[in-house]
């Protein structure tokens, strides 16, 4: 049974805007890498469709920033309980260590 080949987003992204640029036809692109015209006109569809969230607004910086304090807080909070859980741990430890358990 033959592999299938499997391509990057880059490789295609290539391909697909060699085609739209003119800078070679369908047949040519397909010929040279060997692809069924289907798969290209999938991948050519596919781009086509998702353009415009390229240009789609992306959330501001202050969300970010929000999401990264929010984030930071929570990571020195988990650290605090960790090393109390740890403090607690060697606690009992050398509790139960010196009744002779």
């Amino acid at each position: 049974m033959a592999k299938r080949r499997t391509f990057n987003p880059e490789f295609k992204a290539r391909v697909v805007l060699e085609e739209l640029s003119g800078v070679k036809s369908t047949a040519e692109i397909c010929r040279e890498h060997q692809l069924k015209p289907q798969v290209f006109s999938r991948w050519k569809t596919e781009l086509l469709e998702r353009v415009p969230e390229i240009f789609a607004t992306r959330p501001s910086r202050v969300d970010e920033q929000e999401r990264i304090a929010e984030l930071e807080r929570m990571v020195g909070r988990l650290t605090m309980e960790l090393e109390a859980a740890k403090k607690a741990s060697s606690i009992l430890t050398s509790h139960l260590s010196r009744n002779g358990r």
